[in-house]
């Protein structure tokens, strides 16, 4: 199901183009972008979290294409905030007219960058993510709340050439951690095809709020053992976005499309 590791570190070290990557990841995951002849309605742009990949959003793709969307789901290459948000902001400028971007876990990071930067975004979708303001980094606002357990006894680290480290849950504890609610199959799939985020990334900080005006919402998860849910709802009350609970854990893409689904149709009749 992933198989974009080694493509990602090639695009990491500048080997291959950032919209080659793309195309391949959405490829190789089955999640096609619609045709861009009909653009009635935004773009729905996904943006998976760490130890995932682009294929998290199989069940949302597959409802998106049904109901018209274009949709896109970018494979990130999970290597810090300005290099992943630099990453989305490129391939959001291959894309013509208004984008709803959703972001996953990690990812609420990510797209608060981007929008902040890139006018065609007109609404974001949050789900069970992080949500900064300048300063704010995951591990300050992870840790201001109990309940995590990407705690360092559930994570395996592994140090690269050149001097990052990556990051990977325990496989053991992935279903704990992150997949509590998934199939006992899926867990076991998951957790040894996960995909490493780089360990700086924790600490990366925002460098921008996430725009005022862009309506937004969050897919709150209320067994969420990776993001606490409080810190879910303080980002989400913060920004002002509506919320929408959902009783899941981490994983809320498989776990609770349905949830993201709505979150999506509100936020893409939002746009005119």
């Amino acid at each position: 199901m992933r198989v974009t590791a080694r493509i990602k570190t090639l695009a990491a070290a500048g080997l291959v183009s950032g919209a080659l990557l793309a195309s391949l990841a959405v490829t190789s995951d089955n999640a096609v972008a619609s045709p861009a002849v009909h653009r009635a309605k935004p773009t729905v742009v996904l943006v998976h979290g760490a130890f995932a990949d682009s294929s998290n959003w199989t069940a949302e793709v597959g409802y998106l294409r049904r109901h018209g969307y274009p949709v896109y789901a970018i494979d990130t290459p999970l290597r810090g905030l300005a290099f992943d948000s630099a990453y989305v902001e490129a391939q959001l400028k291959t894309i013509k007219g208004p984008v709803v971007l959703v972001g996953h876990s990690y990812a609420g990071e990510v797209i608060s960058q981007v929008a902040a930067t890139t006018p065609k975004v007109k609404a974001l979708v949050y789900v069970a993510a992080l949500i900064p303001k300048v300063g704010d980094s995951a591990n300050s606002l992870i840790g201001q709340f109990p309940g995590s357990r990407l705690t360092p006894e559930n994570l395996r680290t592994v140090p690269l050439p050149g001097g990052d480290t990556d990051v990977y849950i325990k496989a053991e504890r992935y279903g704990a951690v992150y997949g509590n609610g998934l199939p006992k199959s899926a867990i076991d799939v998951d957790s040894v095809t996960q995909e490493p985020i780089a360990f700086s990334a924790f600490s990366d900080k925002a460098t921008v709020n996430p725009p005022t005006k862009t309506p937004k919402w969050a897919v709150i998860a209320t067994e969420d053992h990776a993001v606490p849910t409080a810190a879910q709802k303080f980002g989400a009350n913060r920004v002002g976005a509506h919320l929408i609970r959902t009783r899941s854990g981490h994983d809320v893409p498989a776990i609770s499309p349905h949830a993201v689904n709505r979150a999506i149709t509100a936020a893409a009749n939002s746009v005119h």
